[in-house]
């Protein structure tokens, strides 16, 4: 019965090891892309647009500066929900669209709206990390 008993455990081990082979593959962990995108949507839930700029690619970033009078935009607006609404990650894993709705209260005139924000996340692999590669959620959308 000893016997039966360890060989159980060793098969349990060895299972227990093969998910977590498999939960962190090629793009890292699971956990590890879920606290970025969990960082990302906290940055902007709290207003934080300058340490949400810190999630976007730097190639991106480089291209798209944010400059003063967007600076001044993104003060104008206070983000009252974020919401994600879809994820759909692509078969290799290497990349993910995610959708996002976004409620905003313009500061000066105490307007909502809903915005829906489709963001854009690739795997670097030199890196090891993910980069949001849509920018930063555009205040004249729909």
């Amino acid at each position: 019965m000893t016997r039966i008993r360890r060989l159980a455990h060793a098969l349990l081990a060895s299972f227990v090891l093969l998910l977590a082979a498999c939960a962190s593959g090629p793009t890292g962990s699971v956990a590890k892309r879920d606290l970025i995108l969990e960082g990302y949507g906290a940055a902007i839930r709290w207003n934080d647009f300058d340490g949400a700029m810190e999630f976007i690619d730097p190639f991106y970033r480089q291209e798209h500066p944010l400059d003063d009078f967007q600076r001044e935009r993104y003060k104008q607006i206070q983000v009252t929900g974020y919401e994600v609404r879809n994820i759909a990650l692509s078969p290799d894993g290497m990349t993910l669209e995610q959708n996002v709705e976004l409620r905003l209260v313009n500061r000066h005139t105490q307007v909502e709206r809903t915005l829906l924000d489709r963001q854009r996340w690739r795997f670097d692999p030199i890196a090891k990390r993910w980069w949001q590669e849509s920018g930063l959620p555009d205040l004249d959308a729909k």
